[in-house]
Formats: structure tokens, C-alpha cells, sequence
């Protein structure tokens, strides 16, 4: 998933009534940039911080810049917009490049489910069942090498996997999908600490049946896409 504009640098001088975020250019100006993630952010959204910012020039846009990456030491990157999860495996799905889900051609987004919910991916192909997929981004690090979900207490995160355990029950499959969004990552977890509700919502949802897959992310400022699998620690 290439960005649609080129990626600017600038400086982070502090994230706001969560979706807001100023900014110091290169040239020193100083901006204000939306921030497409609603959670907590632990150890990104710190001032001084060397971000990544995609510009535009939309009329129906107020703010004329998106908070997209957090450049950490050694070249390292995350990428800060929950939007992009989804958007990366719709297309790794259309080019089969996920093995786990590669015999599916039948790829539908955003299908109502459950109560009042919507699954990020309803699978289906002949002779086989359907295959819900609900998708989370990971971004939190609090360990070298390992990333952790959630970052924050998500309430709505331990209901979809009470309903991905009754697509189980009703005969489908199901998966959740940690797509991490973090290049220094190698291995995944839970932040049992952060949402205890969550962690065990999600042991509920292994017993019923519910797979789990996490995989990386390559990340630069001209594109994301998903990388290798990684080892989830349960």
C-alpha cells in the first residue's frame, strides 16, 4: 500500500484530544495534523520525536496534513494509522500473498455481524466454510523485539472475539489477525497488564476454536506492506 502523497518529515510537539497532533517542520513551521488512531499511542505520541507526515491539498479536508509514522533509532519504523491494517491485507489478500487464507477467492469487507458489528472480512470459497477475519493493529512495544496488544483498555476488541467464538460455534471458521506495525518487532503478545478483560476474552476465543495469526509490516515512507509471519506468545 503505497502513500497516495510522499511523506515529509517533521518534528512531534504534542498529540491531542486524540485524533489531533502539532508539529514542527523541517522549515519550522508549525503545524496541526490529524492522528488516524484513537488508542492509547504508549511510547509514540512522545514531543520530540521524529515524524512522518503525508500532505494534502483536499478542499474538504480541515486539516491539511495525516500523522502516518513514528521514525524510532536505527531505522526503524511504526506506522500510526489504524486505517492502513485493514487496507494492507484487502490487498494481500487479492494477490493471495497471505498462505493461511490463500485458497479463499471470495474477499468481502465490512459485513454485518454478530451484534451490531461488522467483520473486517468475510472469506468464502467452494467447499469450505466461511472464514470470518477480524484485523487489529499493533503498535505498542515496551520490550526489544516484542510487540504487544492492546495499548489500551478496547472493550469493543473483547466483543469481537466473543463473536468470533460464535461464528465458531455456528460452524465457520474464524481468525484474528495482529497485523504489527512496527519493523523492530519479532515476536507477539498480549499486554495482559493493560486489559485483563481482553486477555481473557481472547484464551475464551482460543477455546472455542478461533485461530490466530500475527504477521509484520515493511514499512518505509513511500509505502506499508505485510511482511513475514510472525510467532505469537500466548
Amino acid at each position: 500500500m503505497r502513500f497516495q502523497t510522499p511523506l515529509i518529515p517533521a518534528e512531534l510537539k504534542r498529540r491531542y484530544k486524540r485524533f489531533l497532533a502539532d508539529a514542527i517542520l523541517t522549515d519550522g513551521t508549525e503545524i496541526t495534523a490529524h492522528c488516524a488512531n484513537p488508542g492509547s499511542m504508549m511510547g509514540l505520541a512522545i514531543p520530540g520525536n521524529r515524524i512522518w507526515l503525508e500532505p494534502n491539498d483536499d478542499p474538504k479536508k480541515k486539516l491539511k496534513f495525516g500523522w502516518r509514522l513514528v521514525e524510532h533509532t536505527g531505522g526503524h519504523f511504526t506506522g500510526v494509522d489504524t486505517s492502513v491494517p485493514n487496507r494492507a491485507l484487502k490487498a494481500a489478500l487479492q494477490n493471495k500473498e497471505i498462505a493461511e487464507f490463500s485458497a479463499y477467492d471470495g474477499i468481502r469487507p465490512e459485513v454485518k455481524y454478530g451484534t451490531n458489528s461488522r467483520i473486517d472480512f468475510l472469506l468464502t470459497a467452494p467447499d469450505k466454510p466461511d472464514h470470518y477475519v477480524e484485523v487489529k493493529s499493533v503498535t505498542l512495544s515496551r520490550k526489544n523485539g516484542l510487540a504487544e496488544f492492546p495499548d489500551s483498555v478496547t472493550a469493543r476488541g473483547a466483543k469481537h472475539l466473543a463473536e468470533l467464538s460464535e461464528m465458531k460455534a455456528q460452524g465457520h471458521d474464524a481468525t484474528m489477525f495482529y497485523l504489527v506495525q512496527r519493523t523492530d518487532a519479532e515476536r507477539v503478545s498480549l499486554a495482559a497488564d493493560i486489559d485483563p478483560t481482553y486477555v481473557a476474552a481472547f484464551h475464551a476465543a482460543r477455546k472455542a476454536g478461533v485461530e490466530v495469526l500475527a504477521y509484520s509490516c515493511v514499512i518505509s515512507p513511500q509505502a506499508i506492506t505485510i511482511g513475514a509471519r510472525l510467532p505469537f506468545e500466548e
